[in-house]
């Protein structure tokens, strides 16, 4: 028979080609030879242009799949995306794998593809799907870009803009949210250019899911840098993916939680007890709400809310930061115990015992994250709440604080050891505003949470947005 080739065909059907085979992950030549097969079987399945029960078509799904594009990086926690993409799957959604260069030095591309049903993608001039711009078909035809895990030098180039290989292309590409589960050595999360980059992201609106404290792949490495566990990262996808369909749907929520530790020395430094159990529930109910929520978490035990942007912090100063780099927000929530002093400075080695008398800290001021908010002449959320944790004369001294710092309300609850408010399940708060007071019953601090969601829904709903 005559032989054919693919440029002796009309406009119109080399273009239905070329999108029939991008679907597919395919050249152009072998989904002519795939269409060829199907058709030997069912003469009438390229005309209905519907998927066949042909093994090489097995990668159609249906239309209302949600699809993620998962981004491997290339560090050691690369081997924990071979079960995400499981736990993806598992959930109903279409997975597809682009990896890094050095993702490929710790898990392969035929295991990526095996496990998420059609081929990894890892070249940016890849001839097999560059014919149509294959890096920014990647980009758009998904719902939710996750990156895990996401190295410091992948976030670096996220920040700063760079498009040096597939990856980064597609990230620069897309215009769906992106989700990172950082993964790296502590010291690495906590260098100054880390957390710049990490500011720049979450002022971007990129989602982060973890990192979590643990060991490290390092002998004798611990600390914050774990990438979140598979089932953690799923949960969160699922949470983003699930849709802003609440009261809160389209708002910037910023909530701050957890105390300060303020340095004394090496091993030492200045707390209070507080477990940041409101917070977090308050961050989850806004995100449950469909806001997108950024929440600045002093050291806590907790897990973070699933679908909400964490960013880690530790001293006062270091919230503030934090909170300037998630502005501009539509609400701000300050439930944090931030430590109200520190010492003056901080001792380069652990100060020792000995001589007659103790040592003398000399204490300086920490800055004042509420007030400087409430107090913006611009870029000010319509709605400033502030929490007050009175020991006594709780109504009366949250009164004085609501005036003293400008913001719109306060939450005032009792935190004295009877009470069981620090580190318990349960509150008893009072909402102080400038019409009055509501003392709200004793309820969990999940309830209190959703009260107080509600409460800022109703508030916000008549701006006109």
């Amino acid at each position: 028979m005559p032989s054919l080739t693919v440029r002796q065909l009309d406009e119109k059907l080399k273009q239905r080609l070329r999108l029939r085979a991008a679907k597919h992950g395919r050249s152009v030549e072998d989904e002519v030879r795939t269409i060829l097969r199907a058709a030997a079987a069912d003469t009438d399945s390229f005309v209905r242009d519907e998927p066949s029960h042909d093994p090489a078509l097995a990668h159609d799904r249906p239309a209302s799949s949600k699809r993620v594009l998962l981004v491997i990086g290339g560090g050691i926690a690369a081997y924990k995306s071979l079960d995400l993409i499981r736990r993806l799957r598992e959930r109903g959604l279409v997975v597809r794998v682009v990896m890094t260069k050095a993702a490929q030095q710790f898990v392969t591309p035929l295991a990526a593809g095996a496990l998420s049903g059609e081929r990894a993608f890892t070249e940016l001039f890849d001839p097999a799907s560059e014919f149509d711009v294959g890096h920014i078909r990647l980009a758009r035809e998904c719902d939710l870009v996750v990156v895990a895990p996401a190295t410091a030098d992948l976030m670096a180039k996220m920040a700063n803009g760079l498009a040096s290989d597939l990856a980064t292309a597609v990230l620069l590409a897309t215009d769906k949210r992106i989700l990172l589960a950082p993964a790296m050595n502590p010291r690495m999360w906590a260098h100054k250019a880390t957390r710049r980059n990490l500011a720049q992201l979450v002022a971007d609106g990129v989602a982060i899911v973890g990192p979590n404290a643990g060991e490290m792949a390092e002998n004798n490495e611990a600390g914050l840098g774990r990438m979140a566990e598979p089932l953690e990262i799923a949960d969160a996808a699922g949470a983003l993916l699930a849709g802003a369909t609440g009261a809160l749907k389209g708002r910037r929520v910023v909530v701050t939680s957890g105390p300060t530790h303020e340095p004394i020395d090496p091993v030492r430094y200045i707390a209070n007890r507080s477990s940041g159990k409101q917070g977090h529930a308050i961050a989850a109910a806004a995100a449950a709400a469909g806001a997108q929520v950024t929440l600045v978490s002093g050291p806590v035990n907790l897990p973070d809310p699933p679908g909400v942007c964490v960013v880690r912090v530790e001293s006062a100063r270091d919230m503030q930061a934090a909170v300037e780099a998630a502005l501009p927000a539509d609400v701000a929530v300050f439930v944090a115990a931030v430590a109200d002093w520190r010492t003056a400075s901080v001792s380069g080695e652990k100060i020792k015992k000995g001589g007659a008398r103790a040592p003398t800290l000399a204490l300086t001021e920490n800055p004042d994250i509420l007030a400087s908010v409430a107090q913006r002449k611009a870029r000010r959320p319509k709605l400033v709440i502030g929490f007050a944790a009175e020991t006594e004369k709780v109504v009366e001294h949250a009164k004085a604080k609501l005036a003293r710092k400008g913001c719109d309300w306060i939450v005032a609850n009792d935190v004295s050891a009877e009470s069981g408010v620090m580190g318990g399940d349960d509150n008893a708060v009072h909402l102080v505003t400038a019409a009055g007071v509501e003392s709200w019953p004793a309820q969990s601090k999940d309830a209190v949470a959703a009260a107080l969601v509600a409460r800022i829904a109703e508030a916000v709903a008549g701006d006109g947005r």
